[in-house]
């Protein structure tokens, strides 16, 4: 381990066990002798994030009340020794940071800045630590920012807390709260500040997911801090990765995925119909990267609406999870283009009812929940919900979900389906111009007559978390045959105002 604030580094010998396959380098920094501004966890943070990361293999690059000539050093070295590599970098840093003009900065313990302009000059900017690992040709590289706590500098700053970022490709970003708020430091009593506190006890879990790990942490925090921190996440990663190892998780038998479904349906079944936020906590604890997470998480924000929401990218605006999406009397009409039949239609819907959390929609012809959901068509009924936006949205974000459905025939079938963001982008429709995210979603099913394969892309607009656009591409599995392929563009949409 690399370790010093002022005074000289020295390396510790790496783990032998630890010598073989791409190399891992860490880079952990805790700042908190600030003058006038101390942090009584920053630097244990620091001291105990390294040794649990050497622990696991990782050569560990350790930082503790540095100014900024030592940090640049130490985001050098860490480079020059994953160069060309094929390796694995981490940017760990616990201490002040703020964002300027949607930069984001790491406080040097030696800053003193009298205006925001100061800030690229005596800070550290945050963007230029990830390019450094990117730059060395890192096969995987993941930043954890504990950097939102109380800061002494806002009035430098142009925003509260950190400026959201998009991961760059191969990237995993975690904060420690959402951006565009703080975080607790907690006392030197308590050793480690909220968030650390839980990642050292989740790191402990030598086989867990790198999504699994921090989406347990996100949990834990919130309730902990009783919804007035919530970590956040944005991911570029393709694949699931052992945190400990960064081996990639390999694709579970079809066998196993269906007893694992079938045992999280019957855990769900036991508390969708709570309005207890604990029995929410206690299923997410269970299935933090489950196939029914999402709808947890949606349930979760309706009955204990955080305290905190996250910093949207500029100029956007976004439905928080949680919030209803359908009212009596919304309409939409979309313009489809059936590519297997060749036809134009003009399907319309419109909300007639609303049953508890059940929103029926053309007089029950399809039913959905207020997550947009649907848990009837003219396929069948689906349990849970077949999921078509997630709980909150984000560009990188990835989900996992799963239904059963009973069709008019009696037949029962489940589908699967890996969803992520794939891009925020504009675009034009009949109804108008919107700004949207794109989902990309991939599956596999039954339909009586065999196995199918399943694409879905859907444009979300983020304002009212509805779809503007959609395709729709299924195949038999077995022939590739085209059994169904159309596009939906919104035409019109009329929304019945909210309180």
């Amino acid at each position: 381990m690399l370790a010093g604030g002022w005074g000289a580094c020295v390396l510790a010998a790496r783990p032998a066990w630890a010598q073989a396959g791409a190399p891992r380098v860490a880079l952990v920094v805790g700042n908190a002798a600030y003058a006038g501004a101390p942090l009584p966890n920053a630097a244990n943070d620091a001291r105990a994030m390294g040794a649990a990361l050497q622990s696991m293999g990782f050569e560990v690059i350790e930082l503790r009340d540095a100014s900024k000539a030592r940090m640049e050093e130490a985001i050098a070295l860490s480079r020059a020794m994953l160069q060309g590599r094929n390796g694995v970098g981490l940017l760990y840093y616990a201490g002040h940071g703020l964002q300027v003009d949607w930069h984001n900065y790491m406080v040097p313990v030696d800053a003193r800045f009298e205006a925001a302009a100061d800030v690229p000059r005596l800070a550290v900017d945050i963007q230029g630590a990830i390019d450094a690992f990117r730059m060395a040709g890192n096969r995987m590289n993941i930043v954890v920012l504990d950097a939102c706590r109380d800061n002494p500098f806002a009035a430098t700053a142009t925003g509260k807390g950190l400026a959201p970022l998009d991961a760059p490709p191969g990237t995993f970003l975690a904060y420690a709260t959402a951006p565009g708020n703080v975080a607790e430091d907690g006392s030197a009593a308590d050793g480690n500040g909220l968030y650390t506190r839980y990642l050292l006890t989740e790191l402990q879990r030598p086989q867990a997911a790198i999504e699994e790990v921090f989406k347990r942490v996100r949990l834990q925090v919130r309730r902990a801090s009783n919804g007035r921190q919530i970590p956040w996440e944005s991911t570029s990663l393709e694949d699931e990765f052992v945190f400990a190892s960064g081996d990639k998780v390999a694709a579970t038998p079809a066998s196993d995925r269906d007893a694992a479904f079938q045992a999280e349906l019957r855990d769900w079944e036991r508390v969708k119909d709570s309005t207890q936020p604990e029995d929410m906590y206690a299923f997410l604890s269970s299935h933090p990267n489950g196939r029914i997470s999402e709808l947890a998480q949606f349930r979760l924000d309706q009955f204990s609406r955080p305290k905190v929401l996250a910093m949207a990218p500029a100029g956007l605006r976004v439905l928080p999870s949680g919030a209803d999406r359908y009212a009596v009397g919304d309409t939409w009409v979309f313009e489809r283009t059936d590519a297997v039949t060749g036809q134009q239609t003009r399907p319309r819907f419109e909300v007639t009812a609303l049953d508890g959390p059940r929103v029926v929609v053309n007089q029950g012809t399809m039913v959905l929940d207020q997550m947009g959901g649907v848990l009837r068509n003219r396929f069948g009924t689906k349990t849970p919900a077949f999921l078509i936006a997630p709980a909150d949205v984000q560009l990188g974000k990835r989900w996992r979900s799963a239904f059963s459905n009973r069709a008019p025939n009696g037949a029962l079938f489940n589908t699967y389906y890996d969803s992520h963001v794939a891009a925020l982008e504009e675009i034009e429709v009949p109804a108008g111009r919107f700004r949207c995210y794109r989902i990309e979603a991939r599956g596999e099913g039954q339909n009586g007559s065999g196995g199918r394969r399943l694409q879905t892309t859907n444009w979300l607009d983020p304002q009212t978390m509805l779809i503007v656009q959609q395709t729709v591409h299924q195949t038999v599995a077995r022939t590739g045959e085209v059994v169904e392929d159309f596009r939906d563009r919104l035409l019109q949409r009329t929304l019945v105002p909210r309180r």
